[in-house]
């Protein structure tokens, strides 16, 4: 284990930095929390977010100051089993099972977390993209097994929230190398439209919008409907859509597209709902990669625990989120990625530019997992 921790400053990419310390084994330090803010410190969802990791590990040691704006966390071994939480509902679970899909492949024991709380909202991926998306890309890595699975026992729209969803994962002991270079060509597009506590009729209205749009590209096209309702339904109105492309070579591009939660801004109709998400989609396809934005630090972390073997994933232009991510890996292990710029040629239409990331992985190994 590393003596010297590492300090950062400031509130921002809070989640990476505590995951990254977790895998790695480094404590880490941050000060200023919102130091200046009217209300300084933790917010809720962070502290909640400390929680769960504290319930998913063992042994792991976290100081906070009175005023919060100090934390200090020395990260103990990474247990899994059954785990109940309850997440803050300033955010959806999307932002809890994105930290989580990072550690749950390196537990002792095979996870199997019950998390409740809001299920899709605006500004976080919901748990349907992460299903469609995030799971096979962590089957591309070799973590595998009948448990790795998303399901979504009760939806719950922002703000009230009172969805809950199971997330299972095995555990695995290395992660094998990757050479994903080439994503294909889009063949189908597959997705959902939810509703709950509104007309069943949103649905539909969305499904036609967004065909209206997809149709001039593709014939195979489905979008299923999902209404809940009774117990299941939640505690908020609401209702959205999430698209997910699938590429010849098993690459999936996705976006999605949420209500207005209730009592927060402009409405929006399920017409304009369903043509704006077919266009993000659209702008997704363009961006393209092996891989859409929202996963990129989730195949990059992988690529760093790989095997002591090259890696290379090509992903369209980096969020900022990534960037950042690339930054905080660097620091923690001490790997750094290759770059290389790739624009198509005129004539073959693939979209935008793309990057080439290449590295050499860590050869990170599960210790905590248990010998049969």
């Amino acid at each position: 284990m590393a003596s010297q921790g590492l300090t950062y400053d400031g509130c921002n990419f809070f989640r990476q930095r505590l995951v990254l310390s977790t895998l790695s084994g480094k404590r880490v330090k941050i000060k200023n929390i919102r130091a200046k803010d009217d209300e300084p410190g933790l917010r809720d969802f962070e502290a909640s977010f400390i929680r769960l990791l504290d319930k998913v590990t063992n042994g792991s040691r976290i100081e906070i100051n009175q005023t919060g704006t100090v934390l200090f966390y020395q990260p103990g071994l990474l247990y899994g089993g059954s785990v109940e939480h309850d997440c803050s509902p300033q955010r959806s679970i999307g932002y809890y099972l994105e930290a989580l899909l990072m550690l749950a492949p390196f537990m002792k024991t095979p996870l199997k977390a019950t998390l409740k709380g809001v299920t899709n909202d605006p500004t976080d991926p919901t748990v349907d993209l992460l299903k469609s998306t995030a799971i096979p890309l962590m089957k591309k890595f070799g973590i595998e097994g009948d448990g790795l699975d998303f399901k979504v026992v009760k939806r719950g729209m922002a703000p009230g929230g009172g969805g809950e969803i199971l997330f299972t994962c095995p555990v695995c002991r290395t992660i094998k190398p990757v050479q994903l270079t080439d994503p294909g060509k889009i063949k189908r597009i597959r997705g959902v439209a939810y509703s709950v506590r509104v007309s069943p009729q949103m649905a539909n209205r969305i499904v036609d919008s967004a065909r209206g749009v997809l149709n001039h590209f593709l014939p195979d096209i489905y979008i299923y409907t999902d209404h809940m309702k009774g117990a299941n339904s939640g505690k908020s109105p609401g209702f959205g859509l999430t698209l997910v492309a699938e590429t010849l070579n098993g690459c999936f591009l996705s976006a999605e597209m949420s209500s207005t939660p209730q009592g927060q801004g402009e409405l929006i109709l399920p017409e304009d709902l369903g043509k704006n998400c077919a266009k993000l989609l659209l702008e997704e396809i363009h961006r393209g990669g092996c891989t859409d934005s929202s996963n990129q630090s989730l195949a990059l972390v992988l690529m760093t625990l790989g095997q002591q073997d090259v890696s290379k994933v090509l992903l369209g232009p980096l969020s900022p989120y990534t960037i950042e991510f690339l930054r905080h890996i660097r620091d923690f292990f001490q790997i750094m990625f290759k770059m290389e710029i790739q624009k198509p040629l005129e004539d073959e239409r693939k979209g935008g530019n793309k990057v080439l990331m290449t590295c050499v992985g860590v050869g990170y190994s599960n210790i905590n997992k248990t010998l049969k």
